[in-house]
């Protein structure tokens, strides 16, 4: 299971809460960081309410807290710091089915920075760029059987794997939108990356390119076969 995708989908689900959501609003809308009595008073709540929400909101990763005092004042006397509310540096992000245009704009931007050395095109960076990626997933991946740590990889990668007896279907394209737009450019991304991942992992599968409506342009076969 993706604890990552878990933890996003938590922490998007915590704004359900009519008070929570408007305190997060309150919270990301000033450029400076909030105190609790500063939320309170805004939208009219108990303190103990505002702080409740505020430190959940800050358990989910959506805010984070400093300490400083408001006085100006320093040294003995000068109170304690107070606890204060900003918006988290932490990007969240869910698409259902699971998309990930952030991997293809990394990729692509990359690949454009290697193709302006003037010794490989723009296609062929990509291509590279993608394989590379495929590996650093793979090597990244925890010790199992080949064929569970590739399942595992590649449903993280967000491809929906399905094994089946004459190899493993990717049914969803995490990079739909761009392959819908650009098919030879994307689903060549998509070959070399999935290639990655089988390379980095050595197991007995090899990527090809295979498309059917409904699923990525990339199946797995295994490497014997034939």
């Amino acid at each position: 299971m993706d604890t990552s995708r878990d933890a996003a989908v938590q922490a998007v689900a915590v704004l359900e809460e009519p008070t929570r959501r408007r305190l997060y609003e309150y919270v990301v809308a000033h450029a400076e960081p909030v105190s609790r009595d500063d939320a309170a008073t805004a939208l009219g709540i108990p303190r103990t309410t505002a702080a409740f929400h505020l430190d959940r909101l800050t358990d989910e990763g959506l805010l984070e807290t400093c300490y400083e005092r408001r006085t100006g004042r320093t040294g003995p006397g000068a109170g304690r710091p107070a606890k204060l509310y900003h918006r988290s540096d932490h990007e969240i992000e869910i698409s259902l089915p699971e998309r990930q245009y952030a991997v293809a704009g990394q990729l692509l931007a990359a690949a454009i920075q290697d193709a302006e050395s003037g010794t490989i095109t723009p296609r062929e960076a990509a291509n590279r760029r993608a394989h590379a990626y495929g590996e650093e997933l793979a090597q990244a991946a925890a010790d199992g059987d080949g064929v569970d740590v590739l399942v595992g990889v590649l449903e993280g990668a967000g491809f929906e794997p399905r094994v089946e007896e004459d190899g493993i279907a990717l049914v969803n394209c995490p990079f739909r939108r761009l392959a819908k737009e650009h098919p030879r450019l994307v689903c060549g991304m998509n070959l070399h990356l999935v290639a990655g991942v089988v390379a980095g992992l050595e197991v007995g599968y090899q990527a090809e390119l295979a498309p059917m409506p409904g699923h990525c342009c990339v199946r797995l076969v295994q490497s014997t076969r034939g």
